[in-house]
């Protein structure tokens, strides 16, 4: 073999060649095909490959979108409905781009909501889950952006009310605001910017995602069990056990898209927004999209503009730090029957505040919705730290494979069938 190629152990002759020059084949094959990985995943694991799938969907609807899209205040509506109606195709990717958004965030929920019953945010996970507290943090962002541009009533509207909470921040609030809108309303200036970060955003979270999974491959998988495995016999090559388990995934989720694409694609929506923005009209109730709302019945739970804005950004700031506020050694919540009890009772708590969010800011929403925010932060600042001081957890198991096969699983005497290792697996 030349000096300076390598060693590439692949049969086929185009791929060992590309392999020999630029070894993405090997680098695919170490971290996709014989990568070890616990044999005790269930099915919340197929989240991040479905978040990986949808982020995909997104930015191929959205690249084919934006070819027909008029970032104009006068245009921006017609051209939506120019798509809709006499682009080839084209209700089908905008209905997909849509509902996409939803679908997306309802995954990383799921997935954020996995990682914090199981600890996965624990050492020596604390740097991979504070990278997908900022994935979160930018889809959130690229949301926002991406639902004021097709301009219609809730769209200008969520605009204004958001961006004007920028002003609540003392001294340099009114700048900032200005800055956002490019002038003194929301116009053409501020679509503009919005279409343009809208575009730009999905690709920085890429970027961040390769950087997440990077970091997944060298502290490896947490597991249902929150242990790490012991050897060869708690772990399997993730080709083809979870490649399978993920299809499976992937081919439910696909079907539960496309019966929402094909039979309900307005459902998530609102009305309002088919309606072109109007300056001179206010809709009744002004009310964001289902995945911000619990944040914003945070915001709205307090009487003070600053301080409602303070716990809203506060909402997601406390998750950079969860890893520290959760002092228990022990990882998943199926060892900590307490700890489990309280974290099933934020979940419900979560719940109330989406539901309360949608509501208007009267009567006893308003103190549904501060019991709830005292509830969520009372959750991480006060429950967290104090069970993991006072909480006596349940014994662990043995290892992965004693858990998940019993007592014939191998301990300490070589893998058992199946087992992951660390020589590579036959290439074609």
């Amino acid at each position: 073999m030349a000096i300076g190629l390598h060693d590439s152990s692949f049969k086929n002759p185009v791929v060992r060649w590309v392999d020999q020059r630029l070894p993405v084949f090997t680098m695919i094959q170490k971290e996709y095909g014989t990568f070890p990985t616990p044999r005790n995943f269930n099915y919340f694991w197929n989240f991040g490959a479905l978040a990986m799938i949808n982020l995909m969907i997104m930015i191929a609807t959205g690249v084919f979108l934006a070819m027909h899209y008029t970032a104009h205040v006068d245009h921006a509506f017609e051209s939506v409905e120019r798509i809709m109606r006499d682009v080839h195709f084209g209700w089908l990717i905008r209905y997909a781009h849509m509902n996409g958004a939803h679908l997306f965030f309802a995954v990383v929920f799921i997935h954020i909501w996995r990682g914090m019953y199981y600890g996965s945010y624990k050492a020596p996970r604390e740097l991979l889950w504070i990278l997908g507290v900022i994935i979160f943090l930018l889809m959130m962002a690229t949301a926002f952006m991406g639902y004021v541009l097709p301009w219609g009533q809730m769209s200008f509207w969520g605009a204004t009310v958001i961006t004007n909470l920028f002003s609540a921040i003392p001294l340099i609030g009114p700048e900032i605001v200005t800055y956002l809108w490019g002038g003194f309303s929301v116009d053409n200036p501020t679509l503009n910017r919005f279409f343009s970060l809208h575009f730009l955003l999905p690709f920085v979270i890429t970027g961040v995602v390769f950087l997440h999974v990077a970091a997944l491959h060298i502290t490896g998988s947490n597991n249902p069990l929150g242990i790490e495995p012991k050897g060869p016999q708690d772990t399997l090559p993730f080709h083809p056990y979870y490649t399978a388990k993920d299809s499976v995934g992937i081919v439910v989720y696909l079907a539960v898209f496309a019966f929402l694409i094909f039979f309900m694609p307005n459902y998530l929506g609102h009305a309002d927004n088919y309606i072109p923005a109007n300056p001179l009209v206010t809709p009744a109730h002004i009310v964001p999209e289902w995945y911000f709302l619990p944040f914003y019945a945070i915001l709205r739970a307090v009487p003070d503009k600053l301080g409602g804005v303070i716990l809203m950004f506060g909402a997601i700031a406390v998750l950079f730090v969860l890893p520290w506020l959760d002092t228990s050694k022990v990882r998943s919540m199926r060892f900590r029957p307490i700890a489990r009890i309280a974290f099933l009772l934020w979940t419900v708590n979560f719940m109330v505040l989406t539901w309360v969010g949608a509501k208007p800011a009267e009567g006893h929403y308003v103190l549904i919705a501060q019991i709830g925010t005292m509830i969520y932060f009372a959750y991480f600042l006060v429950v967290l730290p104090a069970l993991g001081r006072l909480e006596r957890p349940l014994p662990l198991p043995e290892s992965i494979a004693r858990a998940v096969l019993g007592p014939k699983a191998q301990l300490g005497g070589g893998p058992v069938p199946g087992a992951a290792t660390a020589q590579p697996m036959e290439k074609a």
